[in-house]
């Protein structure tokens, strides 16, 4: 037994002359990192690493009877201890000798810390010795205070909380600093067993071991008898109730995605997320990000289960976005960072190519059907303005003058590819590969003026929000700033400087079409007559006659946002009534209602007047005439009295009035309000079912890159067949 005693004491002195420790602050143990919302204070979500939920706090942070508690529970000779227990470690080291399966026990608070934060839980002699001797040395390097809040912020309490400030969160639902006598005494009862002294699981327990911390503080000195008679067990919060919430689940999970990706673009490790107690602060704003979630949940309620939503809101003037929701579930598929077919939404990079070709707002062009490569192109239901300007065009979606203004440009699918791209469509996405272009590289073809390519609502947003501001774009971000919980500034964007990519005039003439549309487009102008730039888009499903992609994008000069609505299941796309979805229906009721949100209370502003290209500024007064299908049925036509010859005897007749009615034309069936089907110069499904057709080869799975028609509700070309292409 004398040998089981000398031979680890003399392995402790040469241990102790060789060993060395860390300096306080040196070890970085892992805590929460959190995610706020663009006012600093709302938790977007947390980043919570694997050793559970933890923030740190100084001594002075933790009440003196909290820390009293502790080391009346663990280490009652705490201060006056040399950091070990000369009994604990007879004891240990006997017991590894004999082999006992137990061997351990007797740590002091010290050793507790050094064993979580250095050496580890080993059973074995060796790491005994290493922990005895590192806490040896750190009670004569560290001071007391020191050690003690080192361990106070690693210790584990349960309910997943590492740490004192965790643990007062996790059972009482506030910060150390408010705990009383009788609160930090039931924590610091859970250290010994934080599973089963839970005060929820196991009630008894929890208060025998609550009342033996009491009595030693008692002993100790750091609690009046009188006291410590007249206390009552405090009320723990229920487990329900104070779980961690990371916010994963939801909206904000998808939010937290992008934030993690941009934190690690701009160089910020996955070390320092873990243990710095980063405090990011987003672009998110509450008030947009809350109209967004509201807008997508309120209009999607009681449709089909398979419908999905996605909304994008980017300042035009930073970049920053603003809102963002891409689904309910935050741990599931982002539909705002999903490449989606555009449709008519992307006539307006169209546009923008042909005035940066000198073209204005005022060039006639024709408006009747063409055929190209026999393929023959037409509007919805023959709709034409004849010759008319291409804003006016624009106003109704007319496929046949875009694409003659396509024909017209010169390598014109090119030009409005690098208009895109020049206004912020990635030239490339994950999984996607180049974008705007055939999957083989070899270029857009002519369906492009149509959106016969994918773009995500991200995007959208952002090359609109280009338009908003004049043509500068600003690279879209979620994160402002990010600061060490030691106040160490990692990322701080300040004013983010943008890039004149298209100009001002182009941009500004751009708007100017585009600004009657949202009224247009089934009233869905902003609430107290505020300004907008908007331009609603359908997809669709291969050769089904169907929808499959739906939007809405539209800007002030403050707020950019793309809303689209489709399917999870890529299956066509129809209401609770049955009736079809065109991008003038939900997506135009969601992002109305996002906009209306985001923007309330806050000044109503004006765009800029366009600069004149080639000496057109903004929209010509002249349009085309236009008179909107009438909403009034079809008047009955006259009865006509015709005679009708009877004969009373044979070879004899004589004539009788009878009433013979003029046929009546069969009446269009009544749309319903919340879908009310296509606008004039909207693309609808051809009659009879068949689909619309695209010049080019054609592609498996429909056109372009996302297998589908395009338009205004179908207004695409890019097949072979001869079909006639229409448009909504």
């Amino acid at each position: 037994m004398a040998l089981a005693i000398v031979v680890p004491s003399a392995v402790f002195l040469v241990a102790y002359t060789t060993v060395s420790v860390p300096q306080p602050g040196d070890l970085k143990t892992n805590q929460v990192a959190m995610i706020y919302a663009s006012d600093g204070s709302t938790v977007l979500s947390k980043v919570v690493p694997p050793q559970g939920n933890r923030t740190d706090v100084t001594i002075e942070q933790i009440p003196p009877h909290v820390r009293n508690a502790v080391i009346a529970a663990e280490d009652r000779d705490f201060y006056t201890n040399p950091g070990f227990s000369i009994s604990g470690f007879v004891r240990a080291a006997r017991d590894n000798i004999l082999g006992k399966e137990s061997a351990g026990g007797g740590s002091t608070i010290t050793q507790q810390y050094v064993k979580n934060a250095l050496v580890g839980d080993e059973r074995s002699l060796t790491r005994k010795m290493h922990e005895l001797v590192i806490s040896a040395k750190m009670a004569r390097q560290w001071s007391k205070d020191e050690i003690l809040a080192a361990y106070l912020n690693t210790i584990y309490f349960g309910r997943g909380a590492y740490g004192i400030d965790a643990a007062s969160k996790a059972y009482f639902s506030k910060p150390v600093q408010d705990l009383t006598v009788a609160e930090g005494a039931v924590l610091a009862a859970t250290i010994q067993l934080p599973s089963l002294l839970d005060p929820e699981k196991n009630p008894e327990g929890a208060k025998t071991r609550w009342n033996y911390v009491l009595d030693g503080m008692v002993d100790g000195g750091n609690l009046k008898p009188a006291d410590r008679q007249g206390m009552q067990y405090p009320q723990v919060t229920p487990v329900a109730q104070t779980q961690d919430k990371t916010l994963d689940s939801g909206p904000e999970g998808l939010i937290k995605t992008r934030v993690l990706e941009e934190l690690s673009e701009a160089g910020i490790s996955e070390q320092q997320l873990n243990t710095a107690g980063l405090q990011i602060t987003t672009t998110i704003d509450p008030k947009a990000q809350q109209a967004a979630v509201d807008a997508a949940t309120s209009k999607m309620q009681g449709e089909p289960e398979q419908l999905r939503t996605a909304v994008v809101s980017i300042d035009p003037r930073t970049g920053a976005v603003r809102a963002y929701y891409g689904g309910t579930d935050g741990q599931g598929y982002d539909f705002a960072n999903a490449p989606l077919q555009t449709g008519s939404s992307f006539k307006v990079v169209g546009l923008a190519a042909n005035l940066e070709q000198g073209i204005p707002l005022s060039q006639m062009y024709d408006s009747s059907p063409l055929t190209v490569n026999g393929i023959k192109i037409t509007n919805v239901e023959g709709e034409s303005c004849g010759m008319c300007t291409i804003a006016e065009s624009l106003k109704r979606s007319l496929n046949t003058s875009f694409y003659r203004m396509q024909l017209d440009m010169g390598n014109g699918p090119q030009k409005i590819a690098d208009m895109g791209h020049k206004l912020g469509i990635p030239k490339e996405l994950p999984g996607v590969g180049k974008t705007l272009s055939e999957p083989d590289g070899s270029g857009p073809n002519n369906g492009i003026v149509l959106g016969q390519y994918q773009a995500r609502p991200l995007d959208m947003a952002s090359a609109y929000a280009t338009l908003a501001a004049s043509g500068v774009y600003h690279q879209p971000h979620f994160v402002q700033r990010v600061v060490t919980a030691d106040g160490q500034v990692l990322l701080d964007r300040g004013d983010v400087a943008g890039e004149q990519r298209v100009s001002a005039a182009v941009a500004d003439n751009v708007t100017a079409a585009m600004k009657p549309i949202a009224q247009y487009s089934r009233n869905h102008q902003l609430a107290g007559g505020r300004e907008s730039a908007a331009k609603t888009g359908t997809a669709q499903l291969g050769d089904t006659g169907e929808n499959k992609d739906t939007w809405m994008v539209g800007y002030t000069p403050s707020l950019s946002t793309a809303v689209w609505v489709g399917s999870v299941d890529n299956s066509p796309l129809r209401n609770y009534g049955g009736a079809m979805i065109y991008g003038s229906g939900l997506p135009s009721d969601i992002w109305k209602a996002t906009m209306d949100g985001a923007l309330q209370g806050t000044p109503t502003e004006t765009f800029p007047k366009p600069a004149p290209i080639k000496g057109q500024a903004g929209v010509p007064e002249w349009t085309a005439p236009y008179t909107p299908p009438s909403t009034v049925d079809a008047p009955v036509p006259p009865v006509v009295i015709a005679p009708t010859q009877v004969e009373i005897l044979p070879g004899i007749t004589i004539p009788v009035p009878g009433v013979q009615p003029n046929p009546q034309p069969q009446q269009r069936p009544q749309q319903r309000e919340q879908d009310p089907g296509p606008l004039p110069g909207q693309p609808v499904a051809p009659t009879g079912g068949g689909s619309p057709t695209q010049t080019g080869s054609p592609r498996p799975g429909g056109t372009g890159n996302g297998g589908g028609g395009a338009g205004d509700s179908g207004d695409e070309e890019g097949s072979n067949s001869t079909q006639p292409t229409r448009s909504r």
